[in-house]
């Protein structure tokens, strides 16, 4: 039976790829307070903006391809089980060939209904006020944003509560609800904490790589 290796990634994964990490050492994403365009109440407020926030979004996921870090997660597959839980909204992991991927924080190639959340629509245009779902009721980004659950945080957990062996990958892991998932591996469980400026050290259980995720999934993988 395989071992199954479960792998939490966030920003500095896609960063690599060319993708801008949403947030600026000011605090704004892309120039735009995160109030404005991650929140409902900005939506409401001012929908076309976060729809046209969204739309260059998405647009700039068409102009990238996946890392060679995204791709050795996927090579995994080979000799392992392998479970990828990422806060990234984008399409890399699954581009790279990894078949098991849970997108916390939604995905920005599916828009949902703003009446019915489980009504969820696969989109790679641009999303624009009066385009509806099948009952009338205006789509949405399907992004979880600040202020909304994140509905497969118990998936994540579920998984992670099986992990023989636990990558971290381009995230601080400062974040919640996702920065509490490595609290539910199982004791014996080896971590390898992937990070340019890990805010950990290693111990016993604990692997630290300071690297980014290109180079430091190589050293992974010849560690492996």
């Amino acid at each position: 039976m395989k071992k199954h290796i479960v792998v939490l990634t966030g920003a500095g994964m896609s960063a690599e790829s060319g993708i801008k990490t949403f947030r600026d050492e000011n605090g704004l994403w892309e120039g735009h307070d995160v109030m404005e365009v991650a929140t409902p109440e900005g939506f409401n407020a001012n929908p076309e903006l976060v729809l046209e926030f969204y739309n260059q979004r998405r647009k700039q996921l068409f102009e990238v391809e996946p890392n060679v870090a995204h791709k050795a997660i996927a090579e995994l597959e080979k000799d392992y089980h392998v479970s990828v839980i990422t806060q990234n909204v984008d399409d890399l992991h699954e581009r790279a060939g990894s078949n098991h991927v849970i997108h916390l924080h939604g995905e920005l190639l599916k828009v949902r209904s703003t009446f019915d959340e489980t009504d969820i629509i696969d989109w790679t245009t641009d999303l624009k006020l009066g385009d509806t779902c099948r009952k009338g009721h205006q789509l949405r980004p399907h992004i979880v944003w600040f202020g909304e659950d994140v509905p497969m945080i118990p998936k994540a957990i579920s998984i992670c509560e099986t992990a023989d062996i636990l990558l971290i990958i381009g995230t601080s892991m400062q974040v919640y609800p996702a920065a509490g998932l490595r609290h539910y591996i199982p004791s014996v469980t080896h971590t390898y904490f992937i990070d340019p400026k890990p805010t950990i050290r290693s111990g016993s259980k604990l692997t630290v790589i300071a690297e980014n995720a290109t180079i430091g999934m190589k050293q992974l993988l010849e560690h492996l």
